[in-house]
């Protein structure tokens, strides 16, 4: 018996050395069973008797458990009466609101997926979105309506549902919402019944009595996300009911401190895998009360930390610049603060410090934690807390992820300490890119010992203590608070137009959005630099483009600098830029 206790021991000791993050973890901890239960149906079982407890706060407006559910069981109904059913598509393109989050769970209780679509999306973007997952069934903010009308109709969908931001607020502030922004919106004719009020939908729930069951899965679909992958071209991200679920598991190990009833304040975007997952589905399974923001507006941020005390707040290095540049915060009390974590894009040193000291200074007795990961994983990979928060990490992998560091070149893996690309296997990776294998292909990889690795276009390394540090992107992608934005996606939008020859973006240093694209073009013969010309530029980026993709700046040139491969050297654009905003600041 003791020789066999000793050779597990052996074994185990052996295998952390292969994972040292392992060290961080109880046996019970690494024992985890991710739940082979629906999005929808893990929720309610997690909640259990407790349905009394605040599941959402919007604008002070607190919806219990009970009446989340019910809302989400006449949407389903209502979804049902149009004859929508498993594995059939719904598109739902709203902020931060509660009816989002109604139609997210109800898409789940039956089968049906649920495709997450920014609302800022060109109608360019919408039309191809909806034409890539075919979706007949659109949930949509109502100021959008004269935005999408005339692309709607070269697309399947037959039904949507308009929605205004002010059906959840209280009496008071949705009378405000009426008269100063609702009462310009413009809608439909009154004949039009391609679309529908979310009243008028919900209505069709409560008259709709017939039974039904969905038989949902945990490898079935259950969302669609969007990014540019790591080549920048558009693509749906499928996610599984098992991925998104884990997700939640394992980002309820690394809060550890959270309690039901705790508050956590909701600004990520629900159509962002960080948003959905960590600040929405994993606070809702722990019974913590979500404060939900439609966008960022500087005052009610100010006043959510003044009378709500939030206990945990995630948000990308944008918000905490602008939180700490806020002169209204110089009294606001953080002592009840748990958990603070950045994500979203690379927290540098410097403002890792900054913020730390901002928040010791009110009374904080925690330091900002750090996530990292991407869209084809759900969300976040890896994670920091106490004992692996180490300035300029990203933490170490969340319970039942793997990670690799391999060679850019061959693909093999490296040796702890070496600098590679970085490499996941776990729970959360996506099924793959809809209606796109190859592209799939690329990402999701099989290495020698028989594994799926996603392949994350990330250069980083682990300590030999497992905590890991990213270095930079393999690819170009700008992050522009958060969001990510793809240059050769605007290039292909700027040389679209006759009097562009060439386009080079790049990313450039901002005092709050971290970076911001900046466009460098090459004309052809007989046109010249003009403000007109700028200004149709900018114009048609705003028409093709999300508004945070549109360049802050045009530069006009005769020629581009040129790699020994006769490359564009976009690496010397962004250095000049950097140089000229360090001349400035002397």
């Amino acid at each position: 018996m003791r020789l066999l206790k000793n050779l597990w021991t052996k074994l185990v000791k052996k295998h952390n050395n292969q994972q040292p993050w392992l060290d961080y973890y109880s046996r019970e901890e690494r024992s985890i069973k991710f739940t082979t239960k629906s999005i929808y149906h893990y929720m309610v079982d997690e909640v259990g008797e407790d349905k009394d407890f605040i599941a959402l706060n919007y604008f002070e407006n607190r919806i219990s458990y009970n009446e989340f559910f019910d809302n989400i069981n006449v949407c389903a109904r209502a979804l049902r009466s149009y004859g929508v059913k498993e594995g059939d598509v719904v598109t739902i393109c709203l902020p931060n609101m509660p009816e989002a989050l109604y139609a997210f769970y109800a898409c789940n209780k039956i089968g049906a997926i649920a495709d997450m679509v920014h609302p800022l999306s060109s109608p360019e973007q919408i039309k191809f979105y909806l034409k890539e997952n075919r979706s007949r069934f659109l949930f949509l903010i109502d100021f959008n309506y004269d935005k999408f009308k005339e692309v709607l109709e070269d697309t399947l969908v037959y039904k949507t549902i308009l929605v205004s931001p002010k059906l959840s607020m209280p009496f008071a502030l949705s009378v405000g919402y009426t008269l100063t922004r609702s009462i310009k919106v413009k809608r439909p004719g009154f004949r039009d019944t391609d679309y529908l009020s979310w009243k008028e939908f919900m209505l069709r729930g409560v008259s709709y009595k017939k039974e039904f069951e969905a038989n949902v899965k945990k490898d079935d679909v259950a969302l669609i996300l969007h990014s540019g992958g790591t080549t920048g071209t558009p693509k749906g991200i499928m996610i599984s009911n098992y991925s998104f679920n884990a997700l939640a598991m394992q980002s309820a190990v690394n809060v550890i401190d959270v309690r039901p009833k705790d508050k956590i304040v909701t600004i990520l975007p629900i159509f962002h895998g960080f948003g959905l997952g960590v600040c929405v589905h994993t606070p809702l399974c722990l019974k913590v009360e979500t404060i939900l923001m439609p966008e960022y507006d500087a005052n009610r941020f100010y006043k959510i930390w003044k009378n709500d005390k939030p206990n945990v707040i995630l948000g990308v290095p944008t918000l905490w610049e602008g939180m700490m540049s806020n002169k209204k915060f110089d009294d606001v009390d953080m002592s009840q603060l748990k958990y603070i974590v950045s994500g979203g894009d690379y927290l540098s040193i410097p403002a890792e410090t900054r913020i730390n000291e901002f928040l010791h200074k009110h009374g904080a007795h925690v330091n900002i934690a750090k996530g990292y990961g991407m869209t084809e994983s759900v969300a976040a990979t890896a994670y920091t807390f106490p004992g692996t928060n180490e300035p300029g990490s990203i933490g170490i992998p969340m319970v039942g992820n793997t990670y690799q560091i391999c060679d850019v070149e061959t693909g093999e893996p490296l040796e702890m300490g070496q600098e590679g690309e970085i490499c996941v296997n776990g729970p959360t990776v996506m099924v793959g890119y809809l209606n796109n294998q190859e592209e799939t292909d690329k990402i999701l990889r099989k290495h020698k010992d028989g594994k799926v690795w996603l392949h994350t276009g990330d250069i980083g390394y682990i300590a030999t203590n497992g905590i890991v540090y990213y270095t930079q992107r393999l690819k170009r992608m700008i992050i522009v608070s958060g969001f990510n934005v793809y240059p050769s996606m605007i290039e292909e939008v700027l040389e679209s137009h006759e009097a562009v020859k060439k386009a080079c973006v790049v990313g450039i240093p901002h005092p709050y959005k971290m970076h911001v694209p900046k466009a460098f073009l090459i004309l052809k013969d007989g046109y010249q630099e003009s403000a007109k010309l700028i200004r149709e530029l900018k114009d048609l980026c705003k028409e093709k483009l999300a508004i945070y993709s549109v360049p802050h700046d045009f530069e006009i040139r005769k020629e581009f600098p040129k790699t020994l491969y006769n490359k564009v050297d976009f690496k010397k654009l962004e250095n000049e830029e950097i140089e000229k905003l360090e001349k400035k600041k002397k």
